[in-house]
């Protein structure tokens, strides 16, 4: 089996890390290698950009240096972390990955795509995912769950409309790439978004 990169994307309170931590229990029972992962914060440079990111403890970030600081994390991550699993036959399974930056530093802070584009392509190592689950809830309801969190990130302090943008980024970003992107509503319970989760990840991976 060749190595195979499967992401998890949606907005705020969507879900999508409790259910990529059921994938990778599953999928290791069935026997395949996995390694679990994230942006931004998967190498250890990661983790000082992360914090830079999301602690909103500095002063306020322009999109294009959020944007600058969001590829480096991902530069590095591929080149520690996500190339070298791959090249060992692993299926790595990513929380966040071009997606999340091509949606909330494009569609939801406006950054030009085309202008994002080439830089995308360069901060991935034109490393694609084999299956993306965009993990779909109403942003009143994702925003709800936020509250459960023992801790609120910058992103999670942003507008309504901000967090309507990026879901409308998501849901159009799908219709563009039906084929590698899969819409699971999330707004079920967790067991009944991990079954339809499930039936995706076994075309993929039988």
């Amino acid at each position: 089996m060749e190595g195979c990169l499967i992401t998890f994307e949606g907005g705020e309170g969507s879900g999508k890390s409790t259910q990529l931590g059921h994938v990778a229990d599953y999928l290791s029972k069935k026997g395949y290698p996995v390694m679990q992962t994230a942006e931004p914060g998967g190498t250890e440079i990661g983790k000082a950009i992360r914090a830079l990111l999301l602690s909103g403890r500095h002063d306020p970030i322009s999109p294009k240096a959020e944007l600058l600081l969001y590829l480096a994390d991902r530069a590095q991550h591929i080149e520690q972390v996500v190339r070298p699993a791959l090249k060992n036959r692993k299926v790595v399974l990513c929380d966040r990955f071009t997606d999340s930056t091509l949606i909330y530093q494009g569609y939801a802070r406006g950054i030009d795509f085309a202008e994002m584009k080439s830089l995308l392509s360069f901060a991935a190592d034109a490393v694609v995912p084999d299956l993306t689950l965009l993990l779909d809830i109403d942003v009143e309801k994702g925003l709800l769950r936020l509250k459960k969190r023992a801790e609120i990130n910058r992103f999670d302090r942003e507008s309504h409309a901000f967090h309507q943008k990026v879901r409308q980024g998501y849901l159009a970003l799908a219709k563009q790439g039906p084929s590698r992107i899969r819409l699971i509503p999330a707004d079920q319970t967790e067991a009944a978004v991990f079954e339809t989760i499930k039936k995706e990840v076994d075309v993929l991976l039988p």
